[in-house]
């Protein structure tokens, strides 16, 4: 009987889950409803897979607005009226067009118009499917209206977006929000009636007990429709189908792409073991119906290769042959003996996953040719929620609190004695809306190619970028069957291309080596060095502190380490404890034997029966707690949060405790076992995912082994990585650069290398204009370099402002006057020059200027690159206002082990984080007085007392640590040190003196003629 029901992805407007919607119709014994969000279909195919337990018959529709302004709701008949009112929505969303008030000629749609609108628009004829909705409030009007003559054309349309009070408050919040105005000022025609609510069946009849041909015209509306998705798992894909066109000749192409891999992967002495593997995955692969994905992928990245896109293949999907032999991925599964049930097995009902990256130049190009060379694709959404700061940031605003109020309400340390009754209004109501959709957003990576339109699923919305994407997420998409391919973008892999470029350019004659010839690198003792060392600052994944740390006390020195460690790292291991327990079993042979359970040794023998990678939940489920392996993918897919609550989950959860309890594996021991299971899958990466993030490891560490400079001016234009800029500007001067400013004669954008010279770009001087960058590159590319500051002045439209940033940056030292004469001297020119936009023919005459001699200190360049590029050139410890009392380095801590040290460090990056009892502590790590890198932390009881404020250099004293080989100082007193004053502003008398000159005051003391 309801035809016209919201949920909160009416977005800012409904204010409950498609599944309190359910509930809400159980409890009032409602047998069949509509689903009508205004303008989203967010909720429609979970509202679908959800309404059978509630024993309700689900029908789908969209309540058509602009804005809150209602024109009518289109129910669907079928899946094909679903489809049309898609397609309707998504052309109005994507052109951003309003939504006419009356409906269009559909075909498998019925069209409610509201009461009032039909009264408004003195609308007397109606269509076929076509009626107008009347709700219990209209009732009271409708005996004076001549809409009561219409009979058959009458039905219900109580509209149902609360169930009580608190969701009325709720929805008014949610429109002032929306509306951006003080809830006192929110327009009332901005908000629903508080009578759009759910009444029982026998209060509904009872309410239209005068007029039961409505009832019926109702009733007989909703026994027309019927809806169906399948979300069993016997579910087939709506993934496109066939690649080719047909099944027969996709498997053939894809055996023909197989067998021309073989002999480039392995030779051409193929082993039974590959053989038996790749017959075992084909086979497999052709019963599940994956072939088409497999070519689809491929055909992604074969136009990635032909475009010279830079790209890795990553995600259980490595964990395949298929996929090595095709060049979706670098990783050989028969060399690393990767975990085959992982990637595929007859139970598992979506396909592998595969995550290409691109680099982040390069991603926005290969979205793009998916889109065209597929016909029916769009990405995949997802819901932006209200987050509890940003409620009460929201809310603050729309209770009129003062923004500095604002801030502090928002950290949430104020005393709750401290807060005034207008706050607590803020907090008490935040709690209504905190968790609820505010908007649809793009998957980070997701994109859906299906076998028809996606509008048979859902509406698609039109984001800056201008890619369709759809309203429900990778959750619901799986559900019914669309999985997704991801296309994500890093800048590890610009980083490598522009280093190859880049080396030919500086170094052309070593250019000649093949990057994707990882085995090489595998073997090489200078790179394999520089990881057990963890010189690996700026490279993909292994540059962290945390990652550095690691490596030292692992020592690893191989590829198959760095696979392991690329784990690791992983929040869940170290969550567990195993991370330790790892570390010490790797380094204390025979610790395994004595403290692992026989069965998980015997399971995972090559990580001393830790649980390092996903495929790992898989086999202790398996082999441990005797799970099929259908059951034991569902328990690993269930960890990763999304699956939590699933029936399915906690299925496969009990099984697992009472499978091992029946075996006998005593409780304490089951207990262990399923705590590392639950803290450590959902954050694992599968040992094929790990093994690529290890390619490109390698791949990086080549370049900083052989070409150090060239890569790190690659880091420095890719944005750089883990840490600040300046510090890669450290790193690369560390390495034997020569450090540049920007010149007008040698800078690029990007920041160039000319031998070991680098020159930093344009691009850091914070106040240049984009468009007087391009001018003057575009000029110097044209007519030559500039010769004088009068020559660039002539040839480039720029003002004092401008010219006077590259000016203090030192941009003209190659005509060799100090900068303050030159900054005169474009004061000169330009304070009584009108600049047009366009070249002279012929230079101006100029007045020759004796201009006073002026210098300039190196601490005053040293400040001057500070403020303009945001960090200094020079030894950051030479800004220190008394010199260091300790000359003590990175190098001294072995000296100091187990004694206390005084030492000073110039901040380079902090790690806040809590103990178990939530008490705050800090990893630090810094820069010593000879620029190599050290480690401190700050356990609760120092970090009590003292913390960072901000950038800059600190004086430690503190007790030097080794754990596992790796040094570190556990920090017992700690002082922020005083820079010496900026000279720029010291004395203000010279200051004020040259403001005068400047002012034109005593113009015979400059000689100006």
């Amino acid at each position: 009987m309801y035809l016209n029901c919201h949920t909160y992805y009416s977005l800012r407007f409904g204010t409950f889950s498609e599944h309190d919607l359910l509930t809400l119709a159980q409890e009032n014994r409602v047998k069949q409803l509509v689903l009508t969000d205004v303008n989203n279909t967010s909720a429609c195919l979970n509202f679908v897979r959800e309404a059978p337990k509630y024993d309700i018959k689900p029908i789908l529709g969209i309540d058509l607005r602009n804005g809150v302004d209602p024109c009518f709701v289109g129910i669907a008949k079928n899946n094909k009226g679903y489809q049309e009112l898609n397609e309707f929505l998504s052309h109005h969303l994507h052109n951003n067009i309003e939504i006419p008030w009356q409906a269009p000629m559909f075909k498998n749609t019925f069209v409610v118009y509201p009461f009032e609108k039909v009264l408004l628009n003195e609308k007397n004829e109606f269509l076929d499917n076509e009626y107008i909705g009347i709700s219990i409030k209209d009732l009271r009007r409708l005996p004076f209206s001549q809409l009561k003559d219409f009979r058959d054309k009458l039905v219900v349309q109580q509209p149902v977006t609360f169930r009580s009070k608190r969701d009325f408050n709720a929805h008014r919040l949610l429109r002032a929000i929306d509306n951006n105005v003080l809830l006192s000022k929110l327009d009332e025609a901005e908000v629903a009636s508080e009578e759009e609510k759910m009444y029982s069946i026998k209060s509904l009849y009872q309410a239209f007990s005068e007029y039961p041909h409505i009832l019926e015209n109702t009733e007989k509306l909703l026994d027309q429709c019927s809806i169906r998705f399948d979300f069993s798992k016997r579910r087939k894909a709506q993934n496109l189908k066939h690649y080719t066109g047909n099944k027969e000749e996709d498997e053939a192409l894809l055996k023909k792409l197989c067998i021309q891999g073989l002999p480039k992967r392995y030779g051409k002495e193929i082993s039974w073991t590959i053989k038996r593997r790749f017959l075992k995955e084909m086979d497999l692969i052709k019963k599940k119906g994956f072939v088409s994905y497999f070519l689809i992928n491929w055909d992604i990245i074969s136009y990635a290769k032909s475009q010279g896109f830079y790209y890795v293949g990553r995600g259980s999907g490595a964990n395949s042959i298929i996929a090595y032999l095709l060049y979706i991925t670098d990783v050989d599964p028969i060399d690393l003996d990767l975990y085959f049930e992982r990637f595929i097995n007859l139970y598992r009902a979506n396909p592998p996953d595969f995550d290409i990256d691109f680099s982040w130049r390069d991603r926005e190009a290969m979205t793009q040719y998916i889109f065209d060379r597929f016909n029916h694709v769009a990405l995949v959404g997802t819901y932006v929620t209200f987050k509890k700061k940003g409620v009460i940031r929201e809310l603050g605003k729309v209770f009129g609190l003062p923004k500095d109020e604002i801030d502090v309400l928002s950290t949430g340390t104020l005393l709750s004695s401290k807060v005034d009754s207008m706050a607590k209004l803020v907090l008490k109501y935040g709690q209504l809306i905190e968790g609820m959709p505010n908007y649809v957003s793009v998957h980070a990576s997701g994109i859906l190619i299906s076998e028809k339109s996606l509008q048979c699923f859902s509406a698609t919305f039109m984001p800056p970028k201008g890619f369709a994407t759809v309203h429900f997420d990778m959750v619901i998409a799986e559900d019914v069957g669309l999985f997704k391919f991801d296309i994500l973008a890093q800048r590890g892999l610009g980083k490598i291309k522009d280093t190859i470029a880049i080396v030919k350019q500086n170094q052309p004659e070593k250019a000649d080596f093949d990057i994707h010839d990882v085995s090489k690198f595998y073997k090489n003792p200078v790179i394999n060095n520089l990881i057990k060392t963890a010189q690996c600052m700026g490279c993909f994944y292994v540059e962290s502190p945390a990652m550095r740390m690691l490596l030292k006390k692992l020592e690893v020195d191989n590829y198959l380490g760095l696979v392991a460690a690329s784990s690791i790292i992983r929040p869940g291991v170290a969550k567990s404890g195993m991370m330790r327990e790892y570390i010490l079993r790797h380094r204390n042979p025979g610790r395994a034997e004595e403290r692992a359970h026989p069965v998980m040794l015997d399971i995972m023998p090559e990580t001393y029966g830790v649980m390092v990678y996903q495929e790992d939940v898989i086999k202790v489920a398996h082999y441990f707690a005797d799970l099929t392996l259908g059951e034991a993918d569902v328990l690993r897919r269930g960890m990763s949060g999304k699956f939590r609550s699933r029936e399915e989950f906690e299925k496969a959860k009990d099984k697992f405790r009472s499978n091992c309890l029946e075996k006998g594996v005593p409780e304490k021991t089951v207990d262990e076992v399923w705590d590392q299971v639950a803290s450590f899958a959902g954050y694992a990466f599968a040992k094929g995912h790990s093994a690529s993030y290890a390619v490109e490891s390698y791949q990086s560490l080549f370049l900083r082994a052989y070409f150090p400079l060239e890569y790190m001016v690659a880091v420095l234009n890719n944005g750089g990585g883990f840490y600040r800029p300046e510090f890669y500007v450290h790193d690369a001067r560390m390495l034997g650069a020569i450090i540049h400013p920007p010149c007008v004669n040698q800078s690029h954008g990007l920041n160039v290398i000319y031998g070991k010279h680098v020159y930093l770009g344009m691009m850091y001087l914070r106040d240049l204009e984009e468009r007087v960058m391009q001018r003057i590159l575009k000029e110097r590319e044209a007519n030559d370099k500039f010769t004088s500051l009068e020559n660039f002045i002539d040839r480039v439209l720029i003002s004092i402002e401008q010219v006077s940033i590259l000016i203090r940056i030192n941009a003209f030292r190659f005509t060799g006057i100090n900068k303050h004469e030159l900054l005169w001297k474009a004061h000169l020119i330009l304070g009584k020059t009108k600049r047009i936009d366009h070249p002279k023919l012929f230079p101006p005459k100029r007045n020759k200027f004796k201009i006073p001699k002026l210098d300039t200190t190196h601490l005053e360049t040293a400040f001057e690159e500070w403020e303009l590029l945001g960090f200094p050139l020079c030894n950051p410890f030479e800004f220190l206002q008394e010199v260091p009392k300790s000359k003590n380095g990175q190098q001294d801590l072995e000296r100091y082990l187990n004694r206390r040290i005084d030492i000073y460090g110039y901040l380079i990056t902090i790690k806040n984080t809590s103990t178990y009892k939530g008490d705050r502590m800090y990893f630090a790590t810094l820069l010593d007085l000879y620029g190599e890198v050290f480690d401190t932390v700050l356990f609760p009881p120092v970090a009590a007392k003292y913390s960072f404020k901000g950038k800059g250099i600190y004086r430690f004293y503190g007790k030097v640590v080794s754990e596992f080989g790796f040094l570190s100082i556990e920090v017992i007193k700690m002082q922020k040190q005083k820079y010496v004053p900026d000279p720029r502003y010291a004395d203000m008398k010279t200051s004020k003196k040259l403001m005068k000159l400047k002012e034109g005051g005593t113009k015979n003391q400059i000689g100006l003629n």
